[in-house]
């Protein structure tokens, strides 16, 4: 039909997640509010599903902590892989003194 576009399409990246701890997330808030439902809906009491709820979402909370860390760890064991160290004042090599003067390879110092 002219004049309608279809922007869900648009919206949906290809290819993997850009931040995928963040769908990890997501889906875990979406349990957090559904399993107390389903408890309410199979005969559990307010209090009983409440709880479970509070506990889901204290769980929800540690894990997105520890996935957080272990993104941070991770990206500075790689950073620090990528660049290697390069000695106290960042020489190259045993032979780079800065400013100093050598007379030739075998002529003493007069």
């Amino acid at each position: 039909m002219p004049g309608t576009h279809d922007f869900a399409r648009e919206e949906t990246p290809e290819g993997p997640s850009p931040d995928p701890v963040s769908d990890v997330v997501r889906w875990a808030a979406f349990s957090c509010a559904l399993v107390p439902v389903v408890l309410l809906m199979c005969g559990q009491s307010f209090g009983g599903a409440a709880g479970t709820a509070a506990g889901l979402v204290a769980l929800t909370c540690v894990c997105h902590a520890l996935l957080r860390q272990s993104e941070r760890t991770a990206a500075k064991v790689s950073a620090e892989q990528a660049s290697p160290h390069r000695g106290r004042h960042g020489r190259t090599g045993a032979g780079s003194h800065r400013g100093a003067r050598r007379q030739g390879s075998g002529s003493p110092a007069d």
